[in-house]
């Protein structure tokens, strides 16, 4: 898919997007401030099925009323009580009793079919015809209320992922990141696409290239899912991240739960839930291999 039809569909996803947003002051904050990033990118380049739009704002007082703006909808239509917090590093998180994560009871992805028109715009010039058609089949559907939320991040029906952990410049968003070819990005206040040459080599040979991250032990992980999808990756990648990942004492509760950030498993949610409630009933408790090990095996 040609950068312009790319253009095109972040451009027009963003405005729907804004428009479904009824406090002013916060649809005013995302208009401005928004960056789209990540996998939608990288799938439409290569023609295939968007799972859903990334986005990250350019500063905290974005993060912090968009997050209090979408989990006072989540609470208001699930009577949950979550809230936003700000930690001591000035992070933005959502906080859930218990399980650490929420979602709504009618919460399920929308079929495949509902964006996949997005993908399969071809350049023959009927992009604006097809982007209309887009917007006419889903304009009568429920869009962008909060179905799921987790610590890190925020997801929207209509296939949107806000993610309220990281903030900041594309740069300092993607110094997060782990995969070369995801740093491609859109920015909300000039509606410009940025296509970095490094990630299109990437993108282009579909390999894997570990430019070094914070979470290693989630890239590592993360790997696999490409990997199912025709992307291959050398072994001088795996040693950068457990390189890494050496560095790292996993057996610090925090450092463990900080490091499973972005992984998409509720199971570990678990994990590090059922290790929270023993450490709680037991002040004396020493975290070891063979007791993760044992709590590993009997959740997944």
């Amino acid at each position: 898919m040609k950068a312009k039809t790319i253009k095109s569909i972040l451009s027009r996803k963003h405005n729907e997007f804004i428009n479904s947003i009824d406090c002013l002051v916060v649809k005013d904050l995302v208009k401005k401030n928004s960056i789209i990033t990540g996998g939608c990118i990288v799938s439409m380049l290569l023609n295939e099925k968007v799972n859903d739009f990334d986005y990250y704002f350019t500063d905290k007082e974005t993060t912090l009323k968009v997050a209090e703006y979408y989990v006072k909808k989540f609470n208001e239509r699930t009577g949950r009580e979550t809230e936003v917090r700000e930690d001591e590093n000035g992070r933005i998180k959502v906080f859930i009793e218990s399980a650490g994560v929420a979602h709504a009871d009618e919460w399920v992805w929308p079929d495949e079919t509902e964006e996949q028109s997005t993908t399969e715009i071809d350049d023959g010039g009927n992009e604006d015809k097809k982007l209309d058609e887009i917007k006419e089949e889903t304009a009568n559907k429920e869009k962008y209320y909060p179905v799921f939320l987790s610590a890190n991040a925020i997801s929207l029906s209509g296939r949107i992922q806000i993610i309220t952990r990281f903030y900041g410049t594309a740069e300092e968003i993607h110094s997060n990141y782990d995969f070369t070819h995801c740093t491609c990005y859109w920015t909300s206040d000039d509606n410009e696409l940025v296509l970095p040459q490094a990630a299109l080599e990437a993108i282009l040979t579909k390999e894997l290239i570990y430019s070094g991250s914070k979470y290693p032990l989630c890239s590592i992980m993360r790997s696999k899912k490409f990997i199912k999808r025709g992307w291959h990756i050398n072994a001088g990648q795996y040693l950068k991240m457990a390189l890494q990942l050496n560095q790292l004492d996993l057996l610090d509760i925090n450092v463990l739960e900080d490091q499973l950030t972005g992984v998409d498993s509720f199971y570990f949610m678990q994990v590090i839930s059922y290790l929270k409630e023993r450490m709680e009933k037991d002040k004396e408790f020493k975290l070891d291999n063979t007791y993760l090990f044992e709590i590993i095996n009997r959740i997944f």
